[in-house]
């Protein structure tokens, strides 16, 4: 059995209580690591490394095409290795090695592409209306960001904000969640190959209140970038106010996923699908709420009840497995908590709705993909983010029905609409509130395009060419040139 330590300052140290945790494979319960368990003394030794690298000039002035070369190195390490950052990731989180891989093959594409964007951020001289005087402006990194990963996709939500902070010149002190380190600590042995100097990529684990919070507190920290509940980031972003630091908050969603009678029908039906039921509800942007319009209702549940049964449950390493299990005991009992909560308000179950305990599986955190019916958009399973394969049908009839009822949410981190009108499409797109909204597909993400949430979804955005000045501030320059002085009374 493997065991963890801190990355601090280039190399692998041991925490300051000289305690550690166990991390569990949620499909078979075992124990199959020990992560160091982190304190503020280990938070202040890692923001501290990362400053002093941050002034360094090995870091400092290393101009900003070398600091790309050193990110495309990385990505092309990444793709070599992401066979087994993959199956690292299935381990800690029980999502499926079908997707994990891909997607830890995937992530590489966001260290090349900041790589290639990292010497491309330019300044501008600016028209002035002061004779005498150029103006003009610069961007320059913000200095030491703090990074808070999710337990769903650590690799990837880590590249959303590792790669374009790096490519501004920023250092970075990584905190997974406790629940899935064991990929992160890998990939330092990988930004060590790569070449970055020591103290520029810092990894420190253990449990939020413990080592989170102080990294977030401690007054060198520059700035923080987060992924998870819409709680934790109101945490944070508390915290944050009290220091006048920015924040980037990827937070909770309920996103709706609309279907009208005029969609490809079975395009629809496998789009509601994979919006809920892969990484078996686990995701942020998952479409939990399914609206269909009334018309075509009870046909549209008939199909989907159908396909979903299909569904196979079992181990996550096997590539024809679709739904594996909840990654932590928390969340399992949370998503059952609210399919009695369902229940109660009146919600009609007409699929799943309790463990799953048949062939091909172990352990203890197997839920049925789950199917709720005559839900009304008040009801908590419509309101409240379960995060779990659990999906809530709400009928609607006219376009401005599905409108209202999309954006009555305090989220808005995405959306979907089904239609074969491209008018309708653009309509759609434009009035409701999120921050991704897709047109006949579902869970698409890119390394180009921005993605972040509206209302209690968050701020910021991340990938894209937005997301580099995400971790970079403007600063403006004037330069008188004129030979006469200036009255100093006055403003210039």
């Amino acid at each position: 059995m493997k065991v963890y330590q801190h990355y601090i300052n280039g190399a692998w140290v041991e925490p300051a209580t000289r305690e550690y945790f166990d991390t569990e494979n949620p499909y078979s319960g075992e124990v199959w690591a020990k992560i160091a368990r982190g304190s503020a003394e280990d938070a202040d030794r890692a923001v501290k490394a990362a400053k002093a690298a941050f002034e360094n000039v090995e870091w400092a002035d290393m101009r900003p095409t070398n600091r790309g070369k050193l990110l495309v190195r990385l990505a092309e390490i990444i793709e070599r290795e992401s066979g087994r950052l993959g199956e690292l990731e299935v381990r800690d989180n029980g999502k499926l090695i079908a997707e994990m891989s891909a997607q830890t093959k995937y992530l590489a594409e966001w260290y090349r592409y900041y790589g290639g964007l990292a010497d491309k951020v330019e300044g501008a001289v600016l028209p002035s209306d002061r004779p005498g005087i150029f103006n003009f402006t610069r961007y320059e990194p913000l200095g030491v960001i703090g990074m808070i990963t999710a337990w769903n996709s650590p690799l990837l939500l880590l590249a959303w904000k590792l790669a374009p902070a790096l490519a501004a010149g920023n250092t970075a002190v990584i905190k997974p969640s406790e629940f899935t380190s064991v990929s992160t600590l890998e990939l330092m042995d990988l930004v060590k190959e790569a070449g970055f100097p020591d103290g520029v990529v810092n990894c420190i684990t253990g449990y939020g209140l413990e080592v989170g919070a102080p990294m977030v507190e401690h007054l060198d920290l520059a700035k923080v970038a987060f992924t998870g509940s819409d709680f934790a980031g109101q945490k944070i972003y508390e915290t944050a106010a009290k220091k006048i630091m920015p924040v980037t908050l990827e937070l909770g969603g309920k996103s709706p996923n609309i279907v009208f009678e005029d969609a490809d029908f079975e395009a629809a039906v496998m789009g509601a699908i994979s919006g809920i039921f892969a990484a078996t509800g686990q995701t942020c942007i998952a479409g939990s709420r399914l609206l269909v319009q009334r018309s075509i209702h009870n046909k549209f549940v008939k199909r989907l009840v159908e396909v979903a049964s299909e569904a196979k449950i079992g181990d996550p390493m096997l590539t024809d497995t679709h739904v594996g299990p909840v990654t932590t005991q928390p969340q399992y009992e949370k998503i059952l908590h609210y399919i009695n909560v369902a229940k109660e308000d009146g919600a009609k179950c007409v699929l799943g709705g309790k463990p799953f305990t048949g062939d091909g599986v172990k352990g203890n955190r197997f839920v049925e993909p789950t199917i709720f019916t005559e839900v009304s958009n008040d009801m908590r399973i419509a309101q409240e983010e379960v995060f779990g394969p659990i999906l809530s049908v709400i009928p609607f009839d006219k376009e401005n029905d599905a409108i209202r009822i999309g954006n009555d949410i305090v989220f808005g981190l995405a959306a979907g609409v089904w239609t074969s009108d491209i008018g309708r499409a653009l309509r759609m797109s434009e009035k409701l509130k999120a921050g991704t909204v897709w047109v006949n597909t579902y869970r698409a993400v890119s390394f180009m395009a921005p993605f972040g949430g509206f209302k209690r979804s968050g701020q910021g955005r991340e990938s894209g060419q937005e997301s580099i000045k995400e971790f970079m501030q403007v600063k403006s320059v004037w330069i008188a040139h004129k030979t006469s002085a200036a009255n100093p009374f006055i403003m210039q």
